[in-house]
């Protein structure tokens, strides 16, 4: 026996058999997870699996038949075409967790950048301001909708399909006879749509904050279960949960710098994705919004606010879709008729529901916009490197959508049988 372990009373043999404890009590606790996992899976609550199985199997195909689908250059364009419609796809959310639906945010999204090039570039207003113009047009036109939901009883179908025509007249006269305006190329907002990149040493730090702060909110979580005494999930499994997210974040942000880097465009897309998440899941605003999507009267019962639920909801939809057009303006360096036409209205409902957010109300997270959205544009950047045609991206993007919603509907209903609904 050595004198370090004369002195602790520690024989070579106890010694061993602590460290047998600490790899029994890890294995066990890997076995806890995967075990909640199972059970989880089992009663309906699949999470964000379909979407992420989804993504490996897309990923896996386009990489197969074309190896340059995971060069970087290509996924920071990848990121860059993301971004415009995914924050139109956070507004979804908003009210798809109400159980609503809001067919107008194209048609927001055309008036948000019309008004960007009428504001900004012909009547000389500074751009922080047309911006903000711009916001505070899109608040508006969602409160309209929830006023006419909640005054009236017009179904959101029907009021946001009339604001849908509505506002593509209203884009078409802000453009006037040209259809078109241009942004001064090489101004910074036209910089920050196409060309502007984080540096690496951000973008790493930036990676790491996500485990951190699984770290930190879960331990306040334990630390709040344990004083009620109720049951708490072990530590090693949130570490080790926070360790994989971290090596995820930071292995795909080493592949990006590889190439341009991150652009500075999706940062703010993730940003507000983080800020919704918390929104969402950690303020009695996002609560009340899940008890409304749930059952509104219930909620009503329950002291709840429904009115300004659906009102805020709304107007945060219509805001982040005019957000998404000021976006798109910034990308594609002009205003014109064609910003918010075409497939911007599928593909940002779309993004939210293959993402996992449920067309029933009540299950959603922000989460969903941004694995939704990278879904889509995997999907049409891949058929694009192939040079297929857009007919063919719209029958698979039709049939992702059909296929999420048909195991939303199956999770439902197990989790109706197993009373988790």
């Amino acid at each position: 026996m050595n004198k370090e372990n004369s002195m602790t009373g520690q024989t070579p043999e106890t010694g061993l058999l602590d460290r047998r404890d600490t790899r029994v009590k890890h294995a066990n606790n890997i076995a806890e997870m995967i075990g909640a996992l199972v059970d989880r899976i089992k009663a309906g609550d699949l999470g964000f699996m379909p979407v992420i199985v989804g993504l490996i199997v897309i990923w896996t195909v386009f990489t197969a038949i074309n190896p340059l689908f995971v060069t970087p250059n290509n996924l920071v364009n990848l990121l860059f075409d993301c971004s415009t419609v995914g924050v139109i796809s956070l507004g979804i959310v908003c009210v798809l967790k109400l159980g609503e639906i809001d067919l107008s945010v194209g048609s927001m999204s055309g008036v948000g950048s019309a008004l960007i090039g009428v504001l900004w570039v012909n009547q000389g207003v500074a751009l922080p301001l047309a911006i903000l113009a711009a916001l505070v047009a899109g608040m508006v036109i969602g409160a309209v909708y929830a006023l006419l939901r909640t005054r009236l009883g017009m179904p959101s179908f029907v009021s946001t399909l009339s604001g849908l025509l509505a506002l593509l007249g209203l884009q078409l006269y802000l453009l006037g006879a040209t259809g078109s305006i241009n942004l001064p190329y090489g101004s910074a907002m036209v910089n920050f749509g196409q060309l502007m990149m984080m540096p690496d040493w951000l973008s790493h730090l930036v990676a790491v904050l996500p485990g951190i702060c699984m770290v930190v909110m879960g331990m306040r979580t334990r630390t709040q279960r344990q004083a009620a005494n109720l049951s708490t999930g072990s530590v090693g499994g949130l570490m080790i949960k926070a360790l994989v997210v971290t090596v995820l974040f930071e292995a795909a942000i080493f592949y990006l710098n590889l190439g341009r880097g991150v652009p500075w465009m999706f940062g703010l897309f993730a940003m507000l994705v983080v800020v919704m998440n918390y929104v969402f899941t950690r303020t009695r605003w996002g609560r009340s919004v899940k008890a409304v999507g749930g059952n509104a009267e219930a909620a009503r019962r329950a002291g709840i606010n429904v009115n300004f639920i659906y009102v805020t909801s709304f107007a945060l939809c219509s805001l982040f879709a005019a957000l998404g057009g000021v976006l798109s303006s910034a990308r594609l360096a002009s205003a014109s008729q064609q910003a918010g036409t075409g497939d911007v209205n599928l593909n940002a409902i779309a993004a939210a529901v293959i993402g996992g957010t449920s067309l029933f109300g009540g299950r959603g997270s922000a989460w969903s916009a941004l694995l939704g959205i990278i879904v889509i544009q995997s999907i049409s950047n891949g058929l694009t490197l192939l040079n297929m045609s857009s007919s063919l991206r719209y029958m698979i993007t039709g049939c992702v959508l059909a296929i999420a919603v048909i195991v939303d509907s199956l999770a439902r209903q197990s989790r109706v049988s197993h009373g988790r609904a």
